[in-house]
Order: structure tokens, then C-alpha cells, then sequence
């Protein structure tokens, strides 16, 4: 009856169907709207690949991306102890999706931020920034040792010395970014009769990856975590590159990683991202962010080493149409990775393979 519908439009037809005959929760506000994101089944790629794949959708949180629910966490917590109060400054590095949470976090406590960038921060996410009234710092070249990420923490602290009652959260560091994962982790596993057998998770600053995977150990739960890293981020021992597609990966190491509680960590280059994001829009018409489609493709080439049928569960991350002037602009490939056109066409086509 459903086949071929958007699992987006079905969720929102489902809760529209059924308001007459259950009791519809009043929110109290915006922010309580970041929590409880669908679980959907990937319909075509599961039977594509011989598993069943789930994707939970943490673009339909308040702020379209999983990072509303961090930002959320890290910045109630911060006023909960008294290490914020209403006309203080937040300040804090992002590559995108953590500053447009804050953004809306400190919009509607009545925060001032101001946002660390780099050059490659896109357009986009700036111009969001702006209309919430965020300051925007961009530094201009990379940290001799740690990479643009390295540089953007430096200027976080030096702004932090000269900037009044201002408050770091340090999603780096704060306990508060894998604990929210905890949290999410938890969501999913309600939703099973019985534990997922794997979970692909992308990573960055590794609160989201041990957020679940501290939830698996202290359940128990026979689940397998495996970590998708980008070409070229050091999380896990590799030596630096360039990285064009921004959300994961990291040029400095993690201060949250326990390799002893991830069954097995895989890397995806900026093309496989690509790919996975077209890929997932062909079968599954959804629109996602790059550390999305690089975990899809990350779930497809593991697929050899899975039992079939396995379940596996990865997150969409983040909301595409952030990444329509990027990774949907076919002209924008071509100029970044000088691919002929019959190339571009293979990985954006339906029928690739």
C-alpha cells in the first residue's frame, strides 16, 4: 500500500491519521520537539543488499540535524549549574550542524555565541548563522600540527580570555555530548522487538559513537557498533589528508574514544559520500548530509562479512538541502574531484552500482 512513499510523509500521514483516535501531546515549547526522531526502513536497499537497514531520521529535530539534540544537552546542562545565565556569551568551533543548533539554543534563552569557522564552512550554514544573529569568527589558515580544527579550538580560546562572561561548551571534551547519544541510543532499541545486530555510526568527535556504545556495554546487548571515519582523519591511528566533505572525521584525536567497546571501524572517502547521498535519495527519497551517504556506502561494503538478514541501523545525520549547492550540484563535483562527466553521471545515477 506504501511502497514508494517518502518514510517522511508516511510518519507525518500516520500521526495525521491518528489524531482523532489518540491524545496528541502539547508541546511547551520548540526546543522539547528534540527527542523521539522516526525509525524507518530502508525499504530498496535492504532488499538490495540482503539485510534489513534502518535509518533513524534526526533531521526531523527542531534544528534538522542529530546535533540539535548535543547542543541541546550540553547548553541546558550549562544553565541547570549555573555556568550560564540569560545575556552570556556562548562560544564554540563548528563545522556546521553543532553551530546551527546552538544558534537556535541560544536564540531562545537569550544567548549571544559567536561561531568558530574555517574556509571550509559552507555558505549556507553562514547565512543561517547570521539571520539567528550569530557572530561569526573565521580563521584563515590550518594549526601547523592539528589542521583547521586545531586552529579553530585556538581562537576559541583566546576568545574566550578577552570575552566577558562567556562559556565554552566544548563538545570536544563535555561529558554532556556522549551522554546525549545514550539517550538516542535508547530511543532505537525501544523500537526493536529485539537488539539491532549492528549499528553503523559516522564520527567526528566521538560523543554520538560512545554514547551507544556505552549504552550496549552496560546493557548487555549483543549489538555490534561499527564506526565509519572519513579518508583521511586521524581518529583511528591514520595519517592526515585532505578532506573536502565537512561532519566527520577529525584532525586532532578524540578525548571520548574506547576502541575497546567498537567492534570494528571502517573509513569512506568524499566520493563514497557522494555516492551514498544519491544513492539514498534514488531508492529511499530521502535527502541527507554527506556523513550520511558515507555511512550508507560504509553498511554496502560491509555487507559481505554480514549474516543475511542482519539489521543494521545508522542515523541520517542531517537535512540534504543544506548540501544542495555541494553535494547534489553535479557542476560542484566536477570542479572539486576534475571527474568527466560520464563519471559523474555513474555515481549520481540511479542504476549505479
Amino acid at each position: 500500500m506504501f511502497k514508494g512513499i517518502n518514510p517522511t510523509k508516511l510518519y507525518l500521514y500516520i500521526l495525521y491519521s491518528l489524531k482523532d483516535s489518540c491524545e496528541i501531546i502539547m508541546m511547551n515549547n520548540l526546543l522539547e520537539t528534540i527527542k523521539n526522531t522516526p525509525l524507518v526502513k530502508f525499504e530498496n536497499l535492504s532488499k538490495a543488499n540482503s539485510i534489513s537497514i534502518y535509518g533513524k531520521l534526526e533531521y526531523l529535530n527542531a534544528g534538522k540535524s542529530l546535533k540539535s539534540r548535543t547542543s541541546k544537552n550540553m547548553i541546558d546542562w550549562a544553565l541547570e549549574n549555573k555556568l550560564l545565565k540569560q545575556g552570556d556569551t556562548v562560544i564554540e568551533s563548528s563545522s556546521g550542524n553543532m553551530a546551527i543548533g546552538l544558534a537556535q539554543l541560544c536564540t531562545y534563552y537569550g544567548l549571544n555565541l559567536i561561531v568558530v569557522v574555517d574556509p571550509n564552512a559552507k555558505q549556507s550554514t553562514l547565512d543561517i548563522l547570521k539571520v539567528y544573529g550569530a557572530t561569526i569568527e573565521k580563521v584563515k589558515k590550518p594549526h601547523r600540527t592539528d589542521g583547521f580544527l586545531g586552529a579553530r579550538l585556538e581562537r576559541v580560546q583566546q576568545l574566550i580570555d578577552i570575552t566577558p562572561n562567556s562559556y565554552w561548551p566544548n563538545q570536544y571534551k563535555n561529558k554532556q555530548n556522549p551522554k546525549t547519544y545514550y539517550a538516542t541510543a535508547k530511543e532505537i532499541f525501544k523500537e526493536f522487538n529485539e537488539a539491532p545486530d549492528y549499528i553503523f555510526l559516522s564520527v567526528s568527535t566521538c560523543g554520538t559513537l560512545m554514547g551507544f556504545a556505552n549504552y550496549i556495554e552496560e546493557n548487555k546487548l549483543p549489538t555490534k557498533v561499527i564506526a565509519v571515519d572519513a579518508k583521511g582523519s586521524v581518529l583511528f591511528g591514520k595519517k592526515p589528508e585532505k578532506r573536502i566533505i565537512a561532519g566527520h572525521g577529525a584532525s586532532i584525536p578524540s578525548s571520548f574514544l574506547d576502541t575497546q567497546l567498537i567492534h570494528d571501524n571502517v573509513q569512506v572517502t568524499d566520493l563514497d559520500c557522494i555516492k551514498g547521498c544519491w544513492k539514498l535519495l534514488h531508492n529511499e527519497a530521502i535527502l541527507a548530509g554527506g556523513s550520511t551517504g558515507g555511512t550508507l556506502i560504509a553498511i554496502e561494503n560491509y555487507a559481505d562479512k554480514l549474516p543475511k538478514n542482519s539489521k543494521c541501523v545508522m542515523l541520517v545525520a542531517d537535512d540534504g538541502e543544506r548540501y544542495i549547492d555541494s553535494i547534489y550540484n553535479k557542476e560542484w563535483i566536477e570542479k572539486q574531484f576534475s571527474l568527466s562527466p560520464e563519471k559523474i553521471k555513474a555515481l549520481t545515477s540511479k542504476w549505479q552500482k
